[in-house]
């Protein structure tokens, strides 16, 4: 079996990497799954419309995503907390000061990247 990003454990189809994944149009994040004792388990949920099933990957596969601060403590309960973490579907950016934050952004940028037929669209408009 070769090296994968991630197999769809209802089709099998492989995504060989993290670039390819992203920009496949058959799929689409659709919530975030929080692990408060560890923020990196935490989940993010995307929907394989191919096969009509949702696949799990940690947030920390995509940490690198994230170039601004992190913060070291959770503010969740707190009156700076949208409370978006504690809810599934959840996609918008968070503006607290907390150690879940890097994870909202990071939602934002998978959700604005280029499926493969917008990027090629771009790219014969150049």
């Amino acid at each position: 079996m070769m090296d994968a990003f991630k197999i769809c454990p209802h089709c099998g189809k492989a995504w060989p990497n993290r670039d390819v994944f992203l920009e496949d149009p058959g799929l689409e994040v659709i919530g975030y799954q929080v692990d408060f004792e560890a923020i990196e388990r935490g989940l993010f949920l995307f929907n394989h419309h191919d096969c009509k099933t949702t696949l799990a990957i940690r947030a920390g596969s995509f940490k690198d995503f994230h170039l601004g601060p992190f913060f070291s403590e959770r503010q969740t309960g707190s009156k700076s907390c949208p409370g978006y973490c504690l809810r599934r579907q959840a996609l918008e950016p968070c503006p607290a000061e907390c150690a879940c934050a890097w994870v909202r952004d990071v939602l934002q940028t998978i959700r604005q990247r280029p499926k493969a037929s917008q990027a090629r669209q771009a790219a014969t408009h150049r």
